[in-house]
């Protein structure tokens, strides 16, 4: 790991309408029927700030500020801190793992 750690991944758990959503569906062929679905993303923020955001509508995604219902630490926690560079590498990592798992993501 290079750089300042002051940035975090973090994950939030979506609601199961999300799945309505053509494009979500299309970027999650793989989804198991019975898995939970998430948002995937960093930031500069303490994930709690950011949640808010995205329910807020402040630089949010579509997806996390209609359908976000919470976050969800125990995905993301132990990644935390990161330097940028860091984060950028484990928001795609950490969409990974959750993909291969059955889980429909979305990580921008």
């Amino acid at each position: 790991m290079t750089g300042k750690k002051h940035h975090n991944v973090y994950v939030i758990e979506l609601d199961a309408a999300v799945w309505n959503e053509s494009k979500f569906r299309k970027a999650n062929p793989g989804r198991d029927g019975g898995c939970v679905c998430y948002y995937v993303g960093m930031t500069g923020l303490s994930p709690e700030e950011r949640f808010e955001n995205h329910k807020e509508g402040y630089k949010s995604n579509l997806y996390a500020r209609k359908y976000g219902l919470r976050l969800c630490p125990l995905l993301y926690e132990e990644y935390n801190p990161l330097s940028y560079s860091d984060a950028q590498e484990m928001e795609i990592e950490l969409a990974r793992i959750l993909r291969r798992r059955g889980y429909a993501v979305w990580q921008k």
